[in-house]
């Protein structure tokens, strides 16, 4: 076993953990003061309650055939238990068990990032039941597409699942999605979108009524997140190894010129460039460089996040003109952002993309990819959703919302400046 790349692993797993906190802040400084713990609990909520489902199941769901035992209703039996990835195979780089511990912290993320776009106004136990069952059957299902590896003789993971692998085999290339470009963020972006339309809006939605309270919370997430997400997408080749080196430029690049292109666009648009726009550009271009941070060159890493930074700080205002509610711009930023980021592997690609030696067929896999994720998780999140609000109720009431959240769901408040006697 090599100890150097178990370290690296496990430490880019911890990295991928500390951007759900990260999120929080982000999320956090966004919403008005009165929704802050509420806002901050969704992203707390998903660690509790996604990690201990992943022990339970969830990574027998996901890796449902990684070492080759029949998987009963897309579980692998053998997996149920992780004590049965405890054994280390001969030869292998690390132990499975780092790996699921790594993926697990993936799919924490990627149920909290739904969160921001029902933001003001949602109950949290309410929420916790769409984290639960959106989690069972549309993450780990589509997790399972893009990261279902099969183990090798040397217990190395060596491809994946139909997306990736099943591709390759069907049209001679498979999609590219290095570290979740697909399962994450158009996965999570297209149930932000169900959502968003199954909770209605906000009371008095229209442009410049709610701003962001707290935009220092803004950059202090994004700080956070940038951190981690060199977890993230190094990470992701799961070796301390010169294509780990690629990700790790390629995640530095992209956000910085998503930044300043954001930035930009919104100095044109607004008149002003400000602090939470910087932080939503360095997001934006984070999420663009995850299906790509491996197969690309750091100058059109450069470019894809000047591309995602001025798209995505233009589509942030479509809410307005289509008229729903997405409250803190999950759709603008990771589903669009997403989808710029799997699309432009098709043209940018390293010996595959249209304009880098290949043909169309790599650009015609990532689109295979991408809306068929966009379409499973938009359809299952609406489901899963309006079943909620139709019987327990997913949404608080409009008096509750206006009065703030916190205190009614949680009876807290995020800044108290008096002592209550």
């Amino acid at each position: 076993m090599d100890q150097g790349n178990t370290a690296f692993l496990l430490f880019a797993a911890a990295f991928v953990l500390l951007m759900t906190p990260g999120l929080a802040f982000f999320y956090g400084g966004l919403v008005k003061a009165k929704s802050v713990i509420s806002m901050m609990m969704m992203s707390f909520g998903a660690i509790g309650l996604i990690g201990v489902l992943w022990v339970v199941y969830g990574y027998a769901v996901t890796f449902n055939s990684a070492e080759g035992t029949s998987p009963l209703f897309g579980i692998d039996t053998a997996a149920i238990n992780l004590n049965s990835l405890l054994e280390v195979p001969e030869g292998a780089a690390y132990p499975p068990l780092a790996f699921a511990a790594f993926q697990a912290t993936f799919a924490i993320l990627t149920v909290a990032l739904v969160s921001g776009a029902i933001a003001d106004r949602a109950k949290f136990g309410a929420w916790m039941v769409f984290a639960a069952v959106w989690s069972t059957l549309v993450y780990f299902p589509v997790a399972s597409w893009v990261f279902n590896f099969g183990l090798a003789e040397d217990g190395s993971f060596a491809y994946g699942g139909w997306i990736t692998h099943g591709m390759q085999e069907t049209f001679g290339v498979g999609a590219i999605d290095f570290a979740g470009g697909t399962a994450v963020h158009i996965n999570a972006g297209a149930a932000a979108l169900a959502l968003a339309l199954v909770l209605g809006k906000r009371v008095g939605f229209a442009k410049g009524a709610h701003v962001p309270h707290n935009p220092p919370f803004v950059l202090l997430g994004a700080g956070l997140l940038w951190f981690g997400w060199f977890g993230f997408n190094a990470g992701s080749e799961l070796a301390a190894d010169g294509v780990a080196a690629l990700a790790f430029i390629n995640t530095i690049a992209a956000p910085a010129a998503a930044l300043l292109a954001w930035l930009v666009v919104e100095k044109i648009k607004d008149g002003k460039a400000t602090s939470v726009g910087a932080a939503s550009g360095a997001v934006t271009g984070l999420v663009a460089i995850t299906p790509a941070c491996a197969s690309i060159d750091p100058i059109w890493a450069i470019v894809l996040g000047l591309i995602a930074g001025a798209v995505c700080a233009l589509a942030i205002d479509l809410k307005f003109k289509l008229g729903f509610d997405d409250s803190l711009d999950v759709v603008g930023i990771h589903l669009i952002g997403g989808l710029i980021g799997t699309l432009y592997l098709g043209f940018f690609a390293n010996g595959t993309g249209l304009f880098m030696g290949g043909d169309a067929t790599q650009l015609l896999v990532q689109a295979i990819a991408a809306f068929s994720v966009l379409i499973y998780s938009f359809v299952g999140a609406f489901v899963i959703g309006l079943a909620i609000e139709k019987t327990i109720g997913f949404r608080v009431k409009n008096e509750d919302e206006i009065a703030g959240i916190d205190t009614v769901v949680h009876g807290e408040e995020g800044y108290v400046f008096t002592e209550k006697v």
